[in-house]
């Protein structure tokens, strides 16, 4: 794998946007070790966390970031708040927006039902907010996810079916919310326009899926594994979307719940220099 398509991501550090979200981790902190393990870009992390002026100063390129916004409700319009998050990527030169369907709520451990006036909404505003990116120079990357309208293989059936928007590919999601990535892949790979790795605890995955635990509880737990210690075939996956010719970014992307802040340069740092060293052998 071409280190020159490998990013980082805060999320990696336990750095997120839901409140409450355990400990967080200061900015220089994981620009620091990111930096440090030779990695070259990432994304953004939640709003404002990692500011374009701050990763051009330690030599790391801005990739883009992650946008939820309501799509479905009619009465809600997410431009220009997408707008607002597209000049800060482009100012910063970031081309990848990474949009999630949001449901309106906190948190990821409930959604609500869509009905099909809701569905003609987010499709619309979908490709809407594809378009409006598209003009400025970015691409736009709808992330199926857990907790978001987005989640399961209907909900990204639907997506792939209804619009014209490309795909995040984020293994751990879709495995969560029961699609299978490396399948997802080999039949869509032409809609994919950016890559979240994850590995994956396969049975903390079912426990989310089938209700016995919140996305939260089993992120705490240790749902998603460093990069070749989990159960995906992440393998099977880069062949095939190297074999399609995808040429984006390979984000990794290993979530986190930290309780404290962690020793010096030990914590979340050693498990992506794990990720690293899995990747540098494919």
């Amino acid at each position: 794998m071409r280190r020159e398509r490998i990013a980082g991501a805060p999320i990696s550090w336990g750095v997120c946007e839901v409140p409450g979200w355990g400990h967080q981790l200061t900015p220089d902190r994981v620009l620091a070790e990111l930096a440090g393990l030779g990695i070259g870009a990432s994304e953004f992390g939640p709003d404002g966390f990692l500011p374009g002026p701050l990763l051009a100063e330690h030599g790391v390129t801005a990739v883009g970031g992650f946008v939820p916004a309501v799509l479905h409700d009619p009465g809600r319009d997410p431009l220009p708040g997408i707008r607002a998050a597209l000049d800060s990527f482009t100012a910063a030169g970031a081309r990848t927006l990474v949009l999630a369907a949001a449901t309106g709520q906190d948190g990821y451990d409930a959604r609500p039902a869509l009905d099909a006036a809701g569905w003609r909404t987010l499709l619309a505003r979908l490709d809407a907010a594809a378009d409006l990116a598209a003009g400025l120079g970015v691409t736009t990357a709808l992330h199926p996810h857990v907790g978001t309208m987005v989640e399961g293989p209907a909900d990204v059936d639907r997506v792939l079916d209804g619009s014209r928007t490309g795909l995040c590919l984020d293994t751990g999601h879709l495995l969560v919310g029961g699609t299978d990535p490396v399948a997802l892949a080999r039949r869509a790979a032409d809609r994919v326009t950016h890559v979240h790795l994850k590995d994956v605890d396969a049975a903390r995955a079912a426990a989310v899926r089938d209700g016995a635990a919140t996305y939260t509880a089993a992120v705490a737990a240790g749902l998603y594994r460093p990069l070749g210690t989990g159960d995906l075939d992440l393998a099977a996956l880069l062949a095939t979307l190297e074999a399609a010719g995808y040429d984006g970014w390979y984000v990794m992307e290993q979530d986190t719940v930290l309780t404290a802040e962690p020793p010096p340069s030990r914590g979340p740092v050693d498990d992506v220099r794990t990720c690293l060293t899995w990747l540098a052998a494919q």
